[in-house]
């Protein structure tokens, strides 16, 4: 990891509050750019095809496009961290997933309306649905999956006066990375295609000069065999990126030690440094391949085999995270409400008894 973002994680509060503040002045920087070429692309479409997507273009429309969607970008953001802070869950999740249940409706009755009309065979849609079910309960199996590694602690002696040896367990995540490798490789290949369209909004469609925009971005269309291979090899990357970004193998050893905890079999220190870095590539290369067949599923049925899968592989991964996520923190509180009420319960009746 970056030594300063090291060093402000281990401030505890106030480190987390300086990271969220770099990662609110990242977040500006970023739309900025992709705000300006995302106006620059809209008045480049409406020259180029002739419809009215700007009414007039240049330098005002260009100011006021670019601020409109920081000002909004911001506000989505402000108003995740009072989700975040006041809710339950994640609100920047639970937001991005609103978004996606919202086209679901819609996307399921044109399914069934295809299979009505005769537009799409009835065994089509019924092979989608168990398709749909089929990913949506393999990834709910591979969430939860974990490799829980053995931690062994000295013997210490007990309130009876027996020598007793504690053990605990050490869960690693089969996905450590969770949704962010998927988004992060769509954004990356996102990119290029918006850069495209803001270059060639100079260059004229009657001379050769767009022949290579526009075969770059045939090439990089969804679907395509290129970008199912760039997708594919952006997920595997980000993935072992920011598992590697999450847990820290040199940081976990170090706190085992310092509190007398070991794997048995395994000398504390550096050796357990390696055993975790070990065991946590083997775990990363099964989570690669399982975000990576989730996501490339849905892309080559709906762009190769003309199949309408309308949620696609990034979206049913946000879904279902959020919604287990959500699910688990409300059993949490759930559960923390009833202690508090026996808690009530029992001082009250101490207090009687009195």
């Amino acid at each position: 990891m970056y030594e300063p973002w090291k060093a402000l994680r281990k401030e505890g509060e106030a480190g987390r509050k300086k990271l969220n503040q770099y990662t609110r002045y990242l977040t500006v920087l970023l739309v900025l750019i992709q705000g300006f070429m995302v106006v620059r692309g809209l008045e480049s479409q409406s020259v180029r095809q002739g419809i009215e997507a700007v009414v007039e273009p240049g330098i005002i429309f260009q100011a006021a496009g670019t601020i409109s969607l920081i000002g909004g970008t911001l506000f989505l953001m402000w108003l995740g961290e009072q989700i975040t802070s006041r809710g339950i869950g994640n609100g920047i999740s639970l937001i991005i997933m609103a978004g996606i249940v919202a086209h679901l409706p819609q996307a399921i009755a044109q399914l069934f309306e295809g299979g009505r009309t005769g537009t799409m065979d009835p065994l089509l849609v019924v092979g989608i649905i168990v398709l749909a079910l089929g990913l949506i309960g393999f990834i709910c199996f591979m969430e939860r999956a974990q490799r829980r590694v053995l931690i062994q602690y000295p013997k210490r002696q007990s309130a009876r006066g027996m020598m007793q040896q504690e053990r605990s367990h050490l869960p690693i995540k089969i996905n450590t990375a969770g949704v962010i490798p998927p988004i992060f490789a769509s954004s990356l290949l996102l990119m290029p295609l918006t850069i495209i369209q803001w270059a060639g909004s100079g260059a004229s469609t009657d001379s050769g000069t767009n022949d290579w925009l526009i075969t770059i971005s045939t090439y990089l269309q969804h679907g395509s065999p290129l970008y199912l291979l760039l997708y594919g090899a952006g997920i595997v990357f980000f993935t072992f990126f920011y598992t590697a970004v999450q847990f820290n193998s040199e940081e976990t050893s170090e706190n085992l030690k310092r509190h007398g905890g070991f794997i048995p079999g395994i000398r504390p220190g550096k050796a357990t440094e390696h055993y975790f870095d070990y065991l946590l590539t083997r775990i990363t290369v099964i989570g690669a391949a399982y975000l990576a067949l989730i996501c490339l599923i849905p892309e080559f049925l709906f762009a190769q085999a003309g199949i309408p899968f309308y949620l696609g592989g990034t979206s049913l991964l946000i879904v279902v995270n959020v919604t287990m996520d959500t699910v688990s923190q409300i059993q949490s509180h759930l559960i923390a409400h009833e202690y508090g009420n026996l808690i009530k319960k029992a001082k009250l009746k101490s207090g009687r008894r009195r």
